[in-house]
């Protein structure tokens, strides 16, 4: 569907990514990794066509059609009209009520399918950006942070329609929830390099968290040389310190906060575990346990949702934590 040969992507000349081999064949579904600002969202728009390689061969396959969703693109919706009017300037052919059956899925019922868009919130056009993407079909879709702005109910019907989606499909999200449930592998893009992930997201947890250890150690000053005079020794002493004491300030909050995470998701997993095993017993759905089972699985999604959020927020926090590190 999609191959790039020895691609260099960037901005205005400037390189982002580098020497990127990547071929797309149907039905792939591929989860990319990385920090903030490693070049994710760059590849995306690379095979959305929003960028061309500065060198390099991008290739796409005969009777491609790609659905590109990025947040920016809420920005193209026209205040002015209506969900059901920008549905219709995709298509005029379908009957109205079955263009008002299809946006209802979205959240777009009776009259609300006729409201403009203007004092919609953010989700609400995410819901309807999304709607005008699946309403094409295409058979390659591109995902950048597609659950940004949606609530857990609109997030969990999205997991489920791209579990059905029979086309290929690459997402980009900190929703790690998403991520296990929509793709079947990894790629891991950092230091303007692409290449295949091998784990899952505890492992690239892990990664993280040695990378961050990595850090630390490559920026902590070192004793200067002893060609300097003792002035500049102290001075530069004076300097070190200082600068590992402000960073050890910013960092302390969101160290603390990602510990909190961690404890909160080690107990979520253990909840999990358990009601996995309750839900394998074939006996948990006799007809004497009926409404425990019903309580129980209340409690398996409502831990499903709690432990997805928490993810997403201590993924978010490491690339904040990284960030960090390398601007003191």
């Amino acid at each position: 569907m999609v191959s790039v040969e020895n691609g260099v992507v960037g901005y205005g000349g400037q390189r982002v990514l580098e020497r990127v081999n990547l071929v797309i064949g149907p039905g792939a579904r591929l989860g990319l990794l990385g920090p903030n600002g490693a070049g994710k969202s760059t590849l995306i728009k690379l095979l959305a066509g929003w960028l061309t390689p500065l060198a390099g061969r991008l290739e796409l396959g005969q009777g491609l059609t790609i659905g590109y969703f990025a947040q920016h693109q809420l920005e193209q919706l026209r205040p002015d009209w209506s969900a059901l009017r920008h549905l219709q300037q995709l298509d005029e052919r379908p009957a109205d009520q079955r263009l008002r059956d299809f946006i209802g899925g979205f959240g777009f019922n009776g009259d609300r399918a006729l409201e403009p868009m203007a004092p919609l919130s953010g989700g609400e056009k995410a819901r309807l950006a999304l709607a005008l993407l699946v309403w094409r079909q295409p058979n390659l879709l591109l995902l950048d942070e597609p659950t940004n702005h949606l609530d857990l109910d609109m997030r969990h019907a999205l997991t489920l329609a791209l579990q059905d989606y029979q086309g290929a499909l690459i997402v980009v999200s900190h929703d790690r929830h998403l991520l296990r449930a929509v793709t079947d592998e990894f790629l891991l893009v950092t230091e303007g390099r692409i290449k295949p992930f091998d784990g899952d997201l505890d492992d690239y947890r892990d990664w993280l968290n040695e990378r961050q250890r990595m850090v630390i150690r490559e920026t902590t000053p070192r004793p200067s040389g002893a060609g300097n005079n003792a002035i500049e020794r102290r001075e530069q002493k004076r300097q070190e310190a200082e600068q590992r004491q402000q960073l050890a300030i910013k960092r302390k909050p969101l160290e603390q906060r990602i510990k909190k995470l961690e404890q909160q998701m080690h107990k979520l997993h253990d909840e999990q575990r358990r009601l996995d095993t309750l839900l394998a017993d074939p006996t948990s759905y006799d007809e004497a346990n009926r409404i425990g089972l019903k309580a129980e699985l209340l409690r398996k999604a409502e831990t499903d949702h709690m432990l997805a959020a928490l993810e997403e927020e201590w993924l978010e926090l490491q690339e904040k934590l990284e960030a960090l590190t390398h601007a003191i």
